[in-house]
């Protein structure tokens, strides 16, 4: 069967230090469990960055800078940096880590939404940091920003001008459209990979009749042009993986997303949900792709030409 391309996402910019002590915040537990998630699999590496000293989400070039080269120099993996940054952040902050590293890929959200984190709080009432309550309660008034505009910023800033691909952000079925309407424009060029993030409350649930309907809805707007791949957050995370592995999808892993392992237990790091989902995908009968089988699927320009 198909090669299968495993991304690891890990750490995010959504959950905060006090949910999971094995969230990784600083620059040498951002690499260290980044390195073993590429060796347990993980081609791709989706990587956000947090201010060292309280954990909350950094755009700052210096906190990008402190554990790329270390990634880049023990693992052959595909660095993709976040261009959402954080929700709060403006365009210019989430893109000044980006436009240094100068990466093979970018994450790119395609449309603006309500991100609300809010239900997180739960029944927590002691946290680490005095930034995270109120980050959590605020959400619940909270708008991604991503209009047509700054996604066209993105395209030109980083894909035309500095060569990265991109990982195409679809929180819902009006996010296809957008995608489609800027493959019209001649912005957007095969092959296209499309990232469905499915169970953040404010965007489509993570329900197996709601991926039947986007991969349907991807086919007709895309025809043979693109490739998929499924995150699910929180508890649908490895159900979904398995669903999307026998649709011939690819999958996406990691404390970013979800920060258990099993019900009611946490992933300890990163590589053991990379670890986990392949023997899913494996059991289905996909081949796991190396990292230089990823970069031919995708049409990357290649590790030795990143901007560090």
């Amino acid at each position: 069967m198909s090669q299968i391309i495993i991304t690891c996402a890990v750490t995010g910019s959504i959950h905060t230090p006090s949910m999971s002590p094995y969230l990784p915040v600083t620059a040498e537990a951002i690499a260290g469990q980044a390195i073993a998630a590429a060796r347990a699999g993980a081609a791709i590496l989706h990587l956000h960055a947090r201010d060292p000293a309280d954990g909350r989400p950094s755009a700052a070039r210096e906190d990008f800078m402190a554990f790329l080269p270390a990634i880049k120099a023990q693992t052959d993996a595909v660095i993709n940096l976040t261009t959402g940054g954080s929700a709060v952040m403006t365009m210019e902050e989430r893109l000044a880590g980006p436009m240094a590293a100068e990466p093979e890929m970018c994450s790119l959200n395609m449309g603006t939404m309500n991100f609300a984190l809010y239900p997180m709080l739960g029944k927590r009432t002691e946290w680490l940091h005095d930034w995270e309550e109120p980050f959590l309660r605020d959400s619940d008034d909270l708008v991604f920003k991503n209009t047509p505009r700054d996604i066209e910023t993105v395209l030109r800033l980083m894909g035309r001008e500095r060569g990265a691909r991109f990982e195409f952000e679809c929180y819902d079925l009006s996010h296809l459209t957008m995608l489609h309407h800027f493959v019209e424009r001649g912005l957007i060029h095969a092959p296209i990979f499309i990232q469905f993030v499915m169970g953040v409350l404010g965007g489509v649930a993570a329900e197996p009749e709601h991926l039947a309907y986007l991969k349907q809805t991807a086919d007709k707007l895309f025809g043979e042009d693109y490739m998929f791949s499924v995150l699910a957050a929180g508890r649908q995370q490895m159900p979904m993986a398995r669903l999307c592995a026998s649709l011939g999808g690819h999958v996406r892993v990691g404390l970013e997303d979800n920060l258990y392992i099993a019900r009611g237990e946490l992933a300890t790091s990163n590589a053991v949900q990379v670890e986990k989902v392949r023997e899913i995908v494996e059991a289905a009968g996909r081949v796991v792709a190396t990292p230089d089988e990823a970069r031919a699927m995708l049409g990357l320009k290649g590790k030795d030409k990143v901007g560090f």
